[in-house]
């Protein structure tokens, strides 16, 4: 069984079992008070009355003869709400490897003009997950890029990114100096060892690895996924404003990983892949990264159960912004637009009266990319498939196609549920995304004929129609 600790951005701590008193606490302080004498020409005593102990970040020597070493999440002088850091109390510190060398990056790429912008629709069909018989391909190598924006060394920017494989990563770790990962399971269970524990990530929950927090990626046959990439911002919790104190994503469904570590010696090489700029490189060094045997701070890999979200929606008429789904968002420097928003569709009830329940028809100043991790979305419940994809531009017009205009304009209005046994979410970004090669050509998954879904959409304009009398 893999234990969590509960809460978002909370201050944990925690330490392997194995290994009680790990944690450093520092210097045993007495407090004193003078003992009364009746003679006054005695020397004035002290009787001690109790002791406290210092908690210390890094001590001379700590528990265990482990190593302090600190990961920090943001600059030291950050205001103490947005203050990023955790301890790491090691068998040996993650400084001690060979020096990087670059590595081949497959179809990971932070090539934004490497093919000539396209506005239109787009729509993936379900990724192709290579079978193991053929190809070994562990998480790191089945990194897709499809498409982004932006620039990791001036940290402004994002990427999206699939990832399809058959294997588990041995003795490889990743890490991520260019931002964090959201990783969005849609196929297969993951298991996740971070330097700060373990975590099981099944479809329908997701997680996020932090900048620069090394993992490894265990799977159980055929997998594949989804990954927002964000670099110069950390995904937080949105402001609830007239919601109110309760509601979406509560912190307290958020799980971290408890304290694990193995020390493990590896006589092959135990290669650490870093992605820095952009591009991949590699370092080999002789043990387990993951022999953090204690760690506290409030910089930490994370997961969430979607099943947990608690739905706002609308009661009387019209339609909600899809804001209101928001489970994570990056913000930018400009107030009230996101770098990205994680953001899902659902089960839920529709009672909205008057109304034309599923979306409406739609131009946005913001890029909407689509996945659907199972079910039927309910805009459109044919071609849109588990696995795949859509991407909306910028401007680039959208909405339901023709049999769920012609369903929904003439259903009736009684309550109902949406969306039952779905699970469809959309990445949303400021940024004017472009679509890689990989994606246009190389995957050979573009559904070409995603536009011929509107065209049968017809005109109902009548001249002499005129309001009911009733």
């Amino acid at each position: 069984m893999i234990w969590y600790l509960s809460g978002f951005g909370n201050e944990f701590s925690s330490e392997d079992p194995r290994c009680p008193g790990s944690l450093p606490e520092g210097q045993v302080t007495f407090h004193t008070r003078p003992t009364p004498h009746l003679l006054s020409n005695c020397t004035p005593q002290t009787t001690p009355v109790y002791s406290d102990v210092s908690l210390q970040n890094n001590p001379q020597v700590c528990p265990y003869g482990l190593y302090a070493e600190q990961l920090s999440g943001s600059a030291f002088t950050c205001p103490r709400p947005t203050n990023k850091r955790s301890w790491l109390y090691r068998i040996l510190p993650s400084v001690r490897h060979k020096p990087y060398t670059a590595m081949h990056c497959g179809n990971l790429t932070e090539k934004w003009d490497e093919v000539e912008p396209d506005p239109n629709q787009l729509r993936w069909m379900p990724f192709t997950i290579p079978k193991s018989s053929e190809k070994k391909v562990d998480f790191v190598t089945g990194l897709h890029t499809l498409c982004g924006a932006g620039d990791t060394k001036s940290r402004n920017g994002i990427g999206i990114h699939m990832f399809t494989c058959n294997t588990s990563m041995v003795d490889r770790c990743f890490n991520n100096s260019d931002g964090d990962f959201l990783i969005v399971p849609q196929q297969g269970e993951v298991l996740i060892t971070t330097e700060f524990g373990k975590m099981m990530v099944e479809p329908n929950e997701i997680c996020v690895i932090q900048q620069g927090m090394r993992f490894s990626v265990d799977v159980f046959g055929e997998t594949r996924g989804y990954v927002l990439e964000v670099y110069g911002a950390h995904f937080e919790l949105p402001d609830l404003g007239p919601i109110g104190a309760n509601g979406l994503a509560n912190p307290r469904d958020f799980l971290t990983p408890v304290a694990w570590y193995e020390d493990r010696e590896v006589a092959t090489g135990y290669t650490v892949i870093n992605k820095y700029q952009g591009k991949l490189f590699s370092s080999q060094q002789s043990f387990s990264p993951f022999n953090v045997v204690a760690w506290h701070g409030n910089y930490t890999p994370y997961k969430y159960n979607l099943e947990n979200f608690m739905v706002i929606n609308c009661v009387a008429f019209d339609h909600a912004d899809p804001s209101i789904f928001t489970v994570l968002t990056a913000k930018s420097t400009r107030p009230g637009v996101a770098m990205a928003d994680f953001v899902i569709f659902p089960p839920r009830w529709g009672v909205a009266d008057h109304t034309f329940r599923p979306p409406y028809y739609h131009r946005n100043c913001m890029s909407e990319f689509m996945g659907l991790i199972k079910g039927h979305y309910e805009a459109k419940e044919e071609g849109f498939q588990p696995g795949g994809g859509s991407l909306h531009s910028m401007m680039t017009p959208h909405g339901p196609d023709r049999d769920c205009f012609e369903k929904s304009s003439t259903a009736p209005l009684k309550p109902e549920r949406v969306a039952e046994g779905t699970m469809a979410f959309m990445f949303e970004s400021s940024f004017s995304m472009a679509v890689t090669k990989w994606g246009l050509e190389t995957c050979q998954r573009l559904d070409k004929s995603y536009y011929q879904c509107w065209e049968p959409l017809r005109k109902h304009f009548d001249p002499n129609w005129r309001p009911s009398k009733q």
